[in-house]
């Protein structure tokens, strides 16, 4: 210990011997010090030939090329792109995704699903972290059947927006990388649209988009669907027309986003259930 603490104060001494001239200054409130422009093993380190030699300047690890301290960083998120999209109507509500699934500039499946239903009448869409989403709907099919079980009936769609809603907030300190909107029928046999953020807060509105292709959908629905500084007549649209609108939109997305493309699901959700169309995109 005694030749450890020497080392270390002859070490200390030796940077403050130097004045700068080898070494960055840093100033602290608690006064100057310096650091090693070079971690060579000759500014910090203990002389290697002594017996209880260590080296305090990390020349004794590998850093690599650039032979100094780098910080390596881990993340638990990754983001797969994809696009979703929820439109409400007087009687049903539409809502589809792309089926692309990508990492950086890579595609991993042309072919995987962003929508999952959660009962007969609601839908529940997602783009994001792809664990993560798959991690979320577990979760919530599980609250769905004990509901199920303990109510005879499956939730109503306000009920499971709620739920999605605390689902999220229970995990606000490290959330679900996932980016979601909820379309379904309505107590009234309306049609239902709700917009979350990544922590659960989330209102009902007649449309709503998320993911990578958000920011092109949205100004285009503002106009054709929330109808908004037009002058002409606002009408119900009939779902055809919305599905019509809803595919001219994802193809508009692709043109501009890559992590958008392959093939478009679409849902048409009615009190009869729930009907199913694909749509094919451009694959590049």
């Amino acid at each position: 210990n005694n030749i450890t603490m020497s080392s270390l104060l002859s070490a200390t001494a030796a940077v403050h011997g130097r004045n700068g001239q080898t070494s960055l200054p840093i100033h602290t409130s608690e006064g100057g010090s310096t650091i090693p422009v070079a971690f060579d093993g000759t500014n910090l380190s203990i002389g290697h030939a002594e017996p209880h030699a260590i080296a305090i300047d990390g020349s004794g690890i590998d850093h690599g090329i650039t032979q100094a301290p780098y910080e390596r960083r881990f993340s638990p998120y990754e983001f797969n792109g994809g696009t979703t999209l929820a439109i409400s109507g007087p009687d049903y509500a539409v809502i589809a995704a792309d089926t692309r699934l990508s990492s950086g500039y890579g595609i991993l499946s042309r072919n995987v699903s962003k929508l999952h239903p959660l009962t007969e009448k609601c839908v529940l869409g997602s783009a994001g972290c792809k664990t993560d989403v798959d991690q979320l709907r577990s979760v919530l099919d599980i609250k769905m059947k004990v509901y199920a079980h303990n109510h005879r009936k499956p939730m109503a769609t306000p009920s499971a927006a709620q739920m999605l809603g605390n689902t999220l907030y229970m995990k606000r300190f490290f959330p679900y990388y996932s980016f979601n909107v909820l379309a379904g029928i309505d107590s009234e046999g309306k049609g239902a649209v709700y917009s979350y953020d990544a922590i659960g807060s989330f209102e009902r509105t007649p449309f709503s988009a998320s993911g990578s292709g958000q920011s092109f959908l949205i100004p285009l629905m503002d106009n054709v669907i929330s109808h908004k500084n037009r002058l002409d007549e606002k009408r119900d649209l009939p779902a055809e027309e919305v599905v019509e609108i809803v595919k001219d939109a994802f193809l508009t997305a692709g043109e501009r986003d890559i992590y958008t493309g392959d093939a478009v699901d679409i849902m048409i959700i009615t009190k009869d259930g729930i009907k199913k169309e694909v749509f094919q995109l451009k694959a590049d």
